[in-house]
């Protein structure tokens, strides 16, 4: 099958502190919020909500956390809204990155997007100007433990996959942003252990740092942006396997 790990490049995985798993729940729990408002606090109806709570489990946040947000968030007290916002820019050296918020306050969040983007060497640009080089895929993620390949390749393209490899005890199966539920629940449902399931941007092209000045601005650019309560998600062109 295709190599499609380098996806695995365009999204940091932080070390699972204290400090990063509560900043992680403040990212689910806007998520939350937000989903329960748009399709109701009953995860049995509202399949994205019930992939945010399976997130969170995954993420090591307490059943109590989750549900005594859900309860919150479906009250009629709750005053708190959100509204999503793509930014996208330039890091060092011309790295496309895509920076997805969810807000209660624009005119804060944008000038804090710029001002990383002008601190670390980047520059934040106007919608559009990086997302041409990106498309939506749907990436599940299965524990590959035990697993019978052949078995596994029919397994996979019946629940509607478009391709799969197999790499470092994982396999990484990729499907159409709208299949990614179905194939989740597919892949459950004949017995396999799914790790995680998201619709991540992919880039056409990537963009390889080979100065250490222009490597140290892009992690702190990615560390400043993936530490804004206000994102959910950065996505990036930076080739990372070649540091």
């Amino acid at each position: 099958m295709a190599g499609h790990s380098k996806w695995n490049n365009i999204k940091r995985r932080k070390e699972a502190t204290d400090a990063a798993r509560a900043k992680i729940f403040t990212k689910i729990g806007r998520e939350m919020i937000v989903c329960i408002k748009e399709g109701g606090p009953d995860p049995n109806n509202n399949s994205k909500l019930r992939d945010l709570i399976a997130k969170a489990k995954a993420n090591n946040v307490p059943n109590d956390n989750i549900e005594r947000l859900i309860k919150k968030a479906s009250g009629e007290g709750n005053k708190e809204n959100y509204e999503s916002m793509v930014y996208e820019g330039y890091g060092p050296n011309g790295v496309a990155v895509i920076v997805e918020c969810l807000t209660d306050n624009k005119n804060r969040t944008a000038g804090e997007m710029r001002h990383y983007f002008d601190k670390f060497g980047g520059n934040l640009g106007t919608p559009g100007c990086v997302s041409f080089m990106f498309s939506q895929k749907g990436i599940v993620i299965v524990e590959k433990n035990g697993v019978d390949e052949e078995k596994f390749m029919e397994d996979c393209f019946e629940c509607g996959a478009d391709d799969f490899s197999i790499e470092d005890g994982v396999i990484e199966v990729i499907t159409a942003p709208t299949n990614i539920h179905q194939l989740k629940e597919g892949l459950i449902e004949r017995g396999y252990k799914i790790l995680s399931a998201e619709v991540v941007q992919v880039p056409s092209t990537y963009t390889t740092l080979t100065d250490e000045d222009s490597i140290k601005m892009m992690n702190n650019l990615l560390d400043h942006l993936e530490d804004n309560d206000d994102v959910q998600n950065v996505w990036h062109n930076w080739d990372m396997s070649e540091m």
